[in-house]
């Protein structure tokens, strides 16, 4: 069965992960990269990390909450950084569930794909969420995501629990993200309006 997408929004497949297990302790694989806690960070900075890194993939959802809801909706925060100091990527892992750690955002600039940096980056991942008395480690992907998102996860040790259909207004077409993120998906804006 096909579900229309309404002109002007974008449609997507979420794909719902989980481990109940924490994964044997394996050595960290070697980078170049290091994570930085952020600790209280500004609104601004984690807005423009956050559009740095997952613009590509039209992740809009903090660009659109006021910095009161933003502190309030933020988790621990890291920011991947390489030898030059510059912030590359980030993590948002959230404990606000007794027992639970979920995966809010994880990823890297698109640049840095490819290059074999997301193995560390897991490895990272899953050692700061399985920390004492967590029991399940979550986290949610698209079909909007890096294409090798969901097959990292399922390889990281994750399980797919279940799947939802999710549509949303195309953020390029309100103006959160420059109308050139993410080429590659479709631009399809409303009807033209016609004088």
């Amino acid at each position: 069965m096909l579900t229309p997408v309404p002109l002007g929004h974008i449609g997507t497949v979420v794909t719902y992960l989980e481990m109940i297990r924490r994964p044997p302790l394996r050595p960290l694989p070697a980078s170049p990269l290091r994570l930085e806690h952020w600790r209280d960070p500004e609104p601004a900075r984690y807005r423009l990390l956050f559009e740095r890194v997952g613009a590509r993939w039209l992740w809009y959802s903090r660009l659109v909450m006021d910095d009161e809801r933003l502190r309030a909706e933020m988790g621990e925060i890291h920011a991947v950084v390489d030898p030059a100091g510059i912030e590359v990527g980030m993590l948002e892992l959230d404990f606000r569930t007794a027992g639970e750690c979920l995966i809010r955002f994880l990823g890297l600039v698109p640049e840095l794909a490819g290059k074999g940096h997301g193995r560390w980056l897991f490895a990272q991942v899953l050692a700061l969420a399985w920390r004492p008395g967590v029991e399940r480690v979550a986290v949610n992907t698209c079909t909007l995501d890096h294409p090798a998102a969901l097959k990292a996860y399922l390889n990281a040790g994750f399980t797919a629990v279940k799947q939802a259909f999710e549509s949303f207004a195309d953020p390029r077409l309100n103006g959160l993200l420059p109308v050139d993120a993410a080429p590659q998906i479709p631009l399809i804006g409303p009807p033209s309006q016609s004088p």
